[in-house]
């Protein structure tokens, strides 16, 4: 069978190991990726390379690295918690999204600045 237009040769379960279970820390979709200084092993899968040449120029969320590495997020939510666990990527949470102003503690701030003057 060959594969069509957009269709992996290796399937998404091979880059996994057939593993059903990630092992090393539980990372979410929209953690955020980092590469470390560490060298790679050469008995490193292709995939888990493509992943750590991905990262070289800055961080991306595992969901932005699946979509780049055409993966499916469960099969690079694998890859980056090896990667993890082995040192080679740090993962972060997200940044959470700021909180609303207390527009009153705003105007209490101008008034002390303008009481500087």
């Amino acid at each position: 069978m060959t594969p069509g237009p957009g269709r992996r040769l290796i399937p998404a379960y091979l880059v996994t190991g057939g593993r059903s279970a990630p092992t090393g820390p539980v990372l979410d979709r929209l953690d955020v990726l980092l590469r470390t200084d560490a060298e790679l092993p050469p008995d490193t899968g292709v995939e888990q390379r493509r992943l750590c040449e991905l990262l070289d120029p800055g961080a991306l969320t595992v969901i932005e690295c699946a979509a780049h590495l055409d993966l499916p997020a469960g099969a690079t939510v694998f890859l980056a918690t090896d990667l993890v666990a082995s040192g080679h990527l740090r993962a972060r949470p997200p940044i959470p999204r700021a909180g609303a102003i207390d527009r009153s503690l705003v105007e209490r701030l101008l008034v002390g600045l303008r009481t500087l003057h």
